[in-house]
């Protein structure tokens, strides 16, 4: 869960929880892996166990368990702070889950719920209203719903819609079954107190976060708790100070019973703020658990991305035996076809006079032609490939990007041309775009169907001590080995892991497809890739003795 501040709306009330299912022997029979995730303590465990479930899914053409197993990926991932790859996993969720279908609509709602939690959690509070919306349309489960709706009027807070959000809590309070789950309705009463304390600062909030304060214990709620422990933080801030710390060491042991890192750190800055005195105690614990937090988050970043590229690896290989296999038999045929013609010439030598004469000149008139072409090829090849690759990346993203529009193509090809007059010298102009993001971009405008891409360790902090004009190279480079391998590797599976050392920046590409000789390194568009790498004092390895892809290890010093 996301850091809160003081005056924020927490938001436990959205915890993901993994799709549940009903059991089923044989299923679980069937796959093991599936019931093995359900079992596992620990959510990288299970992300691994659901991941290697949902291609076992896959392949049996099953999608409604193929879209469970992607749900519960994007909810682990989700937990686990990988917003970015949580969305991308629950957009894969939808892809294979039909909505006409009414087995799939109850998982639909749920990955429309996981989606909105994601967006709250980047601010993006539009979106995840229009998410929650989606979800109660799916759900037939009427407390469901009012959960959502609850949801929806904590997104209006958060925007600081008061009255709207209000609305929301009267709409649910009015339900019959408002008192249904007595965690709901605790959750539901603080709201509807906090939304009238902030529309009117004389409205006393306090009974009814005693009320909901004493269901949550009832229950055995800690994060009930936490939620109500940090409204009453919030309302005696400014008012009662012994008040405020009583609340805050309270709250503190709850979140360390809960394990919530997030938490954890939001009580201790308040804490901090509380206890001028004694400020360092608290300072030391809040840096120690921030950078284990960032650390273990990080981490698990990095490792959801590589499970899912190893699995597409393995799947590429599988598809390539079939491939393999496949061409032997075509062989086979070929060479029996070859076999019965020339029995038949053999025939009819008369008329194969006449046919070779004809050949002959055909052969002669392409010979003609293929001369042309190569002559043709050698003028076009000195054209730069800075030019050649920025169209080559235009016409990448018209294929794989259905909302690149015309205005964007037309703009993106006048940057080429305006870049066309100073190419060896090009410093594309990064309309102050994060370095990491447009990376990402870059890297994500070559994923389609047939071909997956994938980043690792793609950090802003990476960048930050990078020179404009390193940027720009790097750029150049990343693109460079990105087209070579659109035309020319087959591969079908694509990453970039970046990594900083110390002064020194690390870049490792690898794909799976056939190869590149020794011979051909500096071919291919590759020459201008070296030439870049010594520009920046850096160097550039090629590992191309095996015939399982192209591997390319960059390393230059930061500044």
């Amino acid at each position: 869960m996301k850091q809160l501040y003081l005056f924020s709306i927490l938001y436990l009330l959205f915890s993901c929880k993994e799709v549940e299912k009903k059991d089923n022997p044989l299923e679980n029979v069937i796959n093991k892996n599936y019931a093995l995730a359900k079992e596992a303590t620990n959510e990288k465990v299970a992300f691994k166990y659901y991941n290697s479930a949902k291609e076992e899914f896959l392949i049996n053409k099953d999608s409604l368990m193929a879209g469970k197993s992607l749900v519960n990926m994007a909810i682990i991932m989700s937990n686990q702070g990988d917003y970015y790859g949580s969305q991308q996993v629950s957009i894969e969720a939808n892809k294979i889950l039909s909505p006409k279908k009414i087995e799939n609509l109850e998982i639909l709602s749920s990955n429309y719920n996981c989606l909105a939690i994601v967006s709250e959690n980047l601010k993006q509070y539009d979106k995840a209203i229009e998410f929650y919306g989606k979800a109660i349309k799916l759900s037939n489960d009427t407390i469901t719903k009012l959960a959502y709706f609850n949801n929806i009027g904590n997104s209006y807070l958060q925007k600081k819609e008061y009255f709207r959000a209000l609305n929301h809590f009267k709409y649910i309070l009015k339900s019959k079954k408002a008192k249904t789950n007595k965690v709901d309705y605790a959750r539901l009463i603080n709201n509807y107190a906090k939304a009238n304390y902030l529309i009117n600062k004389n409205y006393d909030p306090i009974p009814l976060y005693k009320e909901s304060y004493n269901i949550r214990k009832q229950e055995n709620d800690l994060s009930g708790q936490n939620y109500v422990l940090a409204s009453f933080v919030e309302y005696y801030h400014n008012k009662d100070i012994n008040k405020t710390r009583m609340y805050s060491n309270e709250r503190y042991k709850v979140t360390k019973q809960m394990k919530n890192p997030d938490d954890q750190l939001e009580v201790l800055q308040n804490l901090i703020i509380q206890n001028p005195h004694d400020y360092l105690k608290y300072f030391n614990e809040f840096s120690s658990l921030n950078d284990s937090l960032k650390l273990a988050r990080n981490s698990a970043k990095d490792q959801f991305a590589l499970i899912r590229f190893e699995t597409e690896e393995s799947k590429a290989q599988n598809l390539k035996l079939q491939k393999d296999n496949t061409e032997k038999k075509y062989q086979i045929i070929k060479q029996q076809i070859f076999n019965y013609s020339i029995s038949i010439l053999s025939l009819i030598a008369g008329i194969s006079g006449i046919i070779w004469y004809k050949k002959r000149k055909q052969r002669l008139l392409l010979e003609s032609e293929n001369k042309l072409k190569e002559q043709q090829l050698k003028t076009s090849k000195k054209v730069h490939d800075v030019v050649a690759n920025g169209i080559y990346q235009v016409m990448t993203k018209i294929e794989n990007q259905n909302d690149f529009n015309k205005e964007q193509a037309l703009d993106e090809l006048e940057f080429v041309y305006e870049k066309s007059r100073d190419i060896s010298y090009e410093n594309p102009d990064f309309h102050d775009e994060k370095f990491n993001e447009k990376i990402s971009k870059l890297v994500a405008s070559f994923k389609n169907d047939e071909i997956n891409t994938f980043t690792v360790g793609n950090q802003e902090e990476t960048w930050e001590t990078v020179t404009k004009s390193t940027q720009t190279e790097i750029y150049q480079i990343i693109r460079e080995l990105l087209v070579n391998m659109k035309k020319h590797s087959e591969a079908n599976n694509v990453v970039f892991k970046f990594e900083k050392t110390n002064n020194l920046i690390n870049i490792n590409y690898a794909d799976n497809g056939i190869g590149i000789s020794d011979e051909l390194i500096f071919k291919n568009g590759l020459s201008n890739t070296v030439s870049r790498i010594e520009n920046i004092n850096g160097k550039i390895t090629f590992e191309t003795k095996t015939e399982k892809g192209l591997k390319v290890n960059i390393s230059f010093p930061v500044s």
